[in-house]
C-alpha cells in the first residue's frame, strides 16, 4: 500500500483517516468493551483489483476460520480462543461483559461487522457473552493474529464504538 491521499470530497482521505472497530478486550482480569482506532492510516492500494482504492492492513494472521451461526443461537459466556480478528458477514451479534450493565455491543453483520477479540483466558477469569439474535443465521469469520499480536491502538473510550465513530469507514463505504 502506497503513502498516497485518496480523499472522498469533503469526508475523508486515506493516510489520514484510521480504523475504528469495537474491540473486546480486558483489564484487572475482567473483559471490556472498547472503542479503538488502530494506530496505522488507511492507505491506497497498489494491489491490482483493488488499485486506488482505501485499504488498512491489520496485520499477519495464522489461519482461518468461519461459523454459520442459527438464528436465536446462544453462543454462552466464553473467552475469545486467541488474539483475532471477528468479522460478522452477515446477520447480528449481541456482546456482553459480566458485570457491565450497560446494552453491550450490537454488531450488525456487513461493513461494520469487523470486531478485534482479545479476552483470551490468561487474561480475563470469565469471558463475555455472545448471543446471536437476529431471525438469519449469522456468519463470522475467526481471524487468529499470527503470534498472538494485538494491533497497534488507541483506546478511544470505554464501550463499543457507535456508528459516528466509524464516521471514515462510512464515507469510504460511500455512505457517509
Amino acid at each position: 500500500m502506497a503513502a498516497a491521499c485518496l480523499c472522498i470530497p469533503k469526508v475523508a482521505c486515506a493516510g489520514e483517516t484510521k480504523l475504528n472497530i469495537t474491540a473486546i478486550g480486558a483489564s484487572g482480569g475482567k473483559s471490556t468493551l472498547e472503542c479503538w482506532q488502530l494506530d496505522a492510516p488507511f492507505a491506497v492500494s497498489e494491489t491490482p483489483g483493488t488499485r486506488g482504492s482505501a485499504a488498512a492492513n491489520l496485520g499477519n494472521v495464522s489461519n482461518f476460520g468461519i461459523s454459520v451461526l442459527p438464528a436465536n443461537f446462544d453462543g454462552g459466556l466464553h473467552n475469545a480462543p486467541a488474539n483475532q480478528w471477528v468479522m460478522f458477514t452477515s446477520g447480528l451479534a449481541h456482546i456482553t461483559v459480566p458485570g457491565d450493565d450497560s446494552d453491550g455491543a450490537y454488531i450488525l453483520g456487513g461493513k461494520f461487522g469487523l470486531i478485534f477479540a482479545a479476552d483470551t483466558a490468561d487474561v480475563s477469569e470469565k469471558g463475555h457473552y455472545t448471543r446471536y439474535p437476529g431471525v438469519v443465521e449469522t456468519i463470522a469469520l475467526q481471524i487468529p493474529t499470527l503470534d498472538g499480536e494485538i494491533p497497534p491502538h488507541q483506546v478511544v473510550r470505554s464501550g463499543p464504538c457507535q456508528t459516528d465513530e466509524m464516521a471514515g469507514l462510512r464515507a469510504f463505504a460511500g455512505t457517509g
